[in-house]
C-alpha cells in the first residue's frame, strides 16, 4: 500500500520550500512508491528518501540546475528522474546567478507591536552600551601563557567556591575508590558577588611565530572581548618576548575605548620577581576587579540594545526548513525594535551573494560584502580549496550534499531585513540594524568572532546537537527537530521541531523565542552552555578555513 503526501505537507510528509524548486525535502523517511502530491502533479517515488533528505520533483537532465529555496543549489552530474533522491553521486555544488527575491527598499517589517513597551535588565557601561552579562575576564596575549591562566581559573574557583566541575570531580572520585557513582548537586551557598556572573579565563595558541598581521589580528580580536559590554574589566597576562606585544593590544583597546573607561591590568612575567609574584599580582587585580563589578546592578533597557550573533553548527537537512529561518525571523524583530543582528560564516553564504547584495542598504554596503567574498575565496583557491567543501561528512549524511543548498538554508538566520552593514573580522559592530561578519564556517572560531564584534547574545541552530558556548556571550542554542531537543535536553535550549510537525508556526515560535532571548539577557534564564561552564574560543588565524 502505497502512501500520498499532500502538496502543503498537511500530512507532514514533504516539503517544497519556494515554487520556483525542483526538489521536496522528505520530512519522514518516505517508502518506494510513495505517491506525493505537488501543487497538483501527483508523482512517485522511485526509491526510499531518508528523512531530511531531497528528492526531484521532475526529471533532471545533466548539467540541469538543482534548485531550492528559489536559487540554483548544485548541478545534476548525471540523469535525475522524477522521484529520485538527491544524493553526492548525482549532483555536485553549483551556483548560478538569478533574479533575486529581495528587492532594495522593499523589506516589510514584521508586527511588533506585543513587545513595543518591553525591555531587558542589563548591566550599563560607562560608554552607554549594555551588556547581557558582567564579568571579569583573564586573557593572555601568548600561548606560553595558558599554564598561568590555567592556574588562575582553577585558583579563583576554589577560592569562590564556584568550580563549575566539582560534580564529575565527585564523580571520579567516586568510581576511583569503587563507591557510588550517582552525581549529587552541592547545595549553593551565598555568592561573594551576587551581581558579577563569574571570571572568564582564554587560552589560545596564538601570539608568537606567526606573522605581523596575526599578532595585530589576535591583539584586535583580544580587545574586542576586553570592551565589549558584557565584560566589566580585564587582567592580562604576557611573557615578554612574544610578537603581541602589550603595547599592541594597548593600541587596540585605546581604539575601542579611547576615554579609558574600562580598567585592564597588564602583567608580564619576565619583569615579574618570580612566577609566584605574577599568580598574587594577578589574583589582586581580579577579587579587586570583582569587588568593582560587583558594585553595578542590573536596570531596564531597550531592546535596541540587544546585538544578535547567529549561527549554526552541526545543521541536518532540517535547519534551512525550521530552525534557522526561525532564527531569522527573530532578528527581524529586533531590527524592527531597533536593535542589531550580525550574520558571519561568509564559506556558507556563497550562493546566495546576489541576494545579500539586494538587500544592501547602498551600493557602497553591497561592494564591500562582494569584495571580502571574493578575497575569501581567492585566498581558498590559492591553496588549492574551495567553499564547496565546506559542507561536513555530517552535513551531507543528513541531506545538505552541497555548499550552496547549506548556504541557502544557513543564509535564513538573517532573517529578510536590510544589510546596513559588512565587518572584516575582529571590525566592532556600530550601526543599527543587520550586520554581515567576514568569518570562516568553523562553529567556534565564527562564534568568537561574533563576540569580539560586540555581539551580546548568540543564537546558535543545530541539528545534529553541539555544545558550544562562548566565554562571555550567552550562547542559546536551538534544534531544528524534536529528536534531538529530547536526545540533548542538557544542551539544547529551544525547540524549532514543532515547524516541522506542521503544530507551531514560525512567527508563534519566534514571538516565544524572542520572550527566551529577553529573560537570557536578564539573567533570568541561563542558558545550558553557560551552566556546563561551555566556554569556547578559537581565534581565526586567517587562513582557510571552511
Amino acid at each position: 500500500m502505497t502512501e500520498t503526501i499532500a502538496s502543503d505537507g498537511s500530512q507532514q510528509g514533504s516539503l517544497r520550500v519556494h515554487a520556483a524548486d525542483n526538489v521536496r525535502v522528505a520530512l519522514k523517511d518516505l517508502a518506494a512508491g510513495t505517491r506525493v502530491d505537488d501543487d497538483g502533479h501527483t508523482l512517485q517515488l522511485a526509491e526510499p528518501i531518508r528523512h531530511k533528505h531531497k528528492f526531484s520533483l521532475e526529471d533532471i537532465a545533466a548539467g540541469d540546475a538543482v534548485v531550492m529555496y528559489g536559487v540554483t543549489v548544485g548541478r545534476a552530474t548525471r540523469p535525475i528522474p522524477a522521484g529520485t533522491a538527491i544524493t553526492v553521486d548525482n549532483t555536485e555544488h553549483s551556483t548560478a546567478s538569478a533574479t533575486p527575491q529581495a528587492r532594495r527598499g522593499e523589506w516589510r517589517a514584521p508586527d511588533v507591536s506585543s513587545f513595543a513597551d518591553a525591555a531587558f535588565e542589563g548591566y550599563r557601561r560607562p560608554d552607554g552600551r549594555v551588556g547581557t552579562a558582567n564579568v571579569w575576564l583573564v586573557v593572555p596575549l601568548v600561548f606560553c601563557e595558558n599554564r598561568n591562566i590555567e592556574v588562575l581559573r582553577q585558583c579563583v574557583a576554589d577560592a569562590l567556591g564556584e568550580d563549575p566541575y566539582r560534580d564529575y570531580k565527585r564523580m571520579a572520585r567516586a568510581l576511583l575508590h569503587g563507591e557510588s557513582d550517582t552525581v549529587q548537586t552541592s547545595p549553593g551557598g551565598e555568592r561573594l558577588f551576587p551581581n558579577v556572573d563569574g571570571v572568564r579565563f582564554l587560552t589560545h595558541t596564538l601570539g608568537c611565530g606567526g606573522t605581523d598581521d596575526d599578532a595585530r589580528a589576535l591583539c584586535q580580536l583580544l580587545a574586542g572581548y576586553i570592551c565589549h559590554p558584557n565584560v566589566a574589566g580585564a587582567t592580562v597576562l604576557s611573557l615578554g618576548c612574544q610578537k603581541a606585544q602589550i603595547e599592541m593590544l594597548k593600541a587596540a583597546v585605546a581604539e575601542r575605548d579611547p576615554q579609558g573607561l574600562r580598567p585592564v591590568h597588564y602583567l608580564e612575567q619576565q619583569a615579574s620577581a618570580s612566577e609566584e609574584a605574577l599568580i598574587r599580582e594577578a589574583l589582586t587585580t581580579i577579587f579587586d576587579g570583582l569587588a568593582e563589578a560587583n558594585r553595578v546592578e542590573r536596570t531596564p533597557a531597550p531592546l535596541s540594545a540587544l546585538t544578535l550573533g547567529v549561527e549554526c553548527g552541526g545543521s541536518d537537512g532540517f535547519s534551512g526548513l525550521s530552525a534557522n529561518p526561525l532564527v531569522g525571523s527573530v532578528v527581524d524583530r529586533l531590527v524592527a525594535l531597533g536593535g542589531s543582528g550580525i550574520l558571519s560564516e561568509f564559506p556558507e553564504l556563497c550562493g546566495v551573494e546576489h541576494e545579500l547584495m539586494a538587500r544592501c542598504r547602498n551600493d557602497v554596503v553591497a561592494e564591500r560584502f562582494k569584495t571580502l567574498m571574493e578575497a575569501y575565496q581567492q585566498h581558498a583557491a590559492r591553496v588549492g580549496a574551495d567553499f564547496s567543501m565546506n559542507p561536513s561528512p555530517g552535513n551531507i549524511r543528513d541531506g545538505l550534499i552541497t555548499d550552496a543548498m547549506k548556504s541557502a538554508g544557513a543564509a535564513k538566520k538573517g532573517g529578510d531585513s536590510p544589510v546596513v552593514d559588512v565587518l572584516d573580522y575582529t571590525e566592532p559592530h556600530t550601526r543599527a540594524g543587520l550586520n554581515l561578519l567576514c568569518t570562516p564556517g568553523n562553529d567556534v572560531e565564527s562564534t568568537t568572532a561574533l563576540a569580539g564584534s560586540g555581539a551580546n547574545l548568540i543564537l546558535f541552530t543545530t541539528g545534529l546537537g553541539t555544545p558550544t558556548g562562548n566565554p562571555i556571550t550567552p550562547v542559546l542554542k536551538i534544534s531544528s527537530n524534536s529528536e534531538l531537543a529530547a536526545r540533548m535536553g542538557d544542551v539544547i535550549d529551544f525547540d524549532a521541531g514543532p515547524i516541522i510537525r506542521g503544530e507551531a508556526t514560525i512567527d508563534e515560535l519566534a514571538d516565544r523565542l524572542l520572550a527566551l532571548c529577553i529573560d537570557t539577557a536578564s539573567g533570568r534564564y541561563r542558558p545550558h552552555a553557560v551552566r556546563l561552564a561551555q566556554y569556547d574560543f578559537i581565534p581565526w588565524k586567517r587562513g582557510v578555513s571552511l
